[in-house]
């Protein structure tokens, strides 16, 4: 039995009477955002805000068919305090839901019910993909000193979704 679509709710960031903050469009402050890269084995993580517009890998989530590890995601939460979720929504390369969207969107949900935070779902085509190669340059120019693991992969594609985000959303 399929689970009933959880509504998206709308970021609605608190109004200040700052006049630096009042001029951003919106007038929102600035929002703490953590992403995550949906998987079954593995969920990575990564955080920005809206105002730097910038992304950093935070880690990697071991995920099971009993699902992800809700302690470490309740750590996250507890340790970084977002205003905001970001769930990556695999696609095939066509544009039609994949068989992991289901997937994504359930985490989504139990996102939204767990926390009670606004989620977004953003279009992850191609972002580990983007992930991989920037980490291998990073290795091939000298930045990175050790190889490429899959949970910084998915790290990194949670950058990459948030990034997406991030121009999506101004």
């Amino acid at each position: 039995m399929p689970k009933p679509a959880m509504p998206e709710p709308t970021v609605t960031g608190p109004t200040v009477t700052d006049p630096a903050v009042a001029a951003r469009p919106g007038g929102r402050a600035p929002q703490l955002v953590l992403a995550f890269d949906f998987g079954r084995r593995r969920i990575g993580v990564a955080c920005g805000d809206t105002l730097s517009r910038a992304a950093s890998p935070l880690s990697g989530i071991a995920s099971s068919a009993t699902g992800p590890r809700w302690d470490v995601v309740d750590s996250l939460m507890r340790d970084w305090q977002p205003t905001l979720l970001v769930v990556g929504l695999p696609y095939n390369a066509d544009g039609s839901e994949s068989g992991m969207s289901e997937s994504a969107r359930g985490f989504a949900g139990e996102l939204t019910r767990r926390y009670a935070l606004p989620v977004r779902l953003i279009d992850e085509r191609y972002s580990s993909l983007e992930a991989e190669t920037r980490l291998k340059t990073e290795r091939q120019a000298g930045l990175r000193k050790r190889r490429v693991a899959k949970a910084d992969v998915d790290a990194a594609a949670a950058c990459v979704i948030l990034e997406r985000w991030f121009t999506e959303s101004t």
